[in-house]
């Protein structure tokens, strides 16, 4: 995948924006020196390059009732059923990622649940029957790092 060349206006906007996505761009452009409608037209930019995927509000799972937070490995019976079961993946509300991994697993999943009674239900009733031949199951006690990517000063390849 080619990197974009990012200059250093776009690279400030891009570290104030992942600080805070609420910041106005008014301010951005206050800080920037330069004028709201040239953040307009560099955020649109960014959002066009594919380089800003979005924003939204993150919720901490915890506070509205998910406790458990697990990674889940995934080993496919028929791996040529691998799209099938990326479909029926995204049906389950409690998977949050689903990465296609090197190593031991087919897909490499993160997934809230109520409890750990909730993820045996969901491990039972939700992924088995998807033809899994076995999972393996870590439980996070708690994420002692959990930030966005820097955006750092290097020339970006091309």
């Amino acid at each position: 995948m080619a990197h974009r060349s990012l200059d250093n206006l776009d690279k400030k906007i891009l570290r104030l924006i992942a600080e805070d996505a609420r910041i106005p761009f008014l301010e951005v452009a206050r800080i920037c020196n330069v004028s709201g409608a040239a953040i307009h037209q560099r955020i649109q930019k960014l959002v066009n390059l594919g380089i800003i995927k979005g924003s939204q509000f993150v919720i901490d799972p915890e506070k509205i009732g998910y406790e458990t937070c697990a990674f889940i490995g995934l080993n496919l019976r028929n791996p040529e059923k691998f799209d099938e079961v990326v479909e029926a993946l995204k049906r389950i509300p409690e998977i949050v990622e689903a990465h296609y991994t090197t190593g031991q697993y087919d897909l490499f999943v993160k997934l809230y649940a109520f409890n750990n009674h909730h993820l045996l239900n969901i491990i039972h009733d939700k992924l088995q029957p998807l033809g899994l031949s076995r999972s393996d199951s870590t439980i996070s006690y708690n994420a002692v790092i959990d930030r966005p990517l820097p955006i750092i000063d290097r020339p970006f390849e091309k």
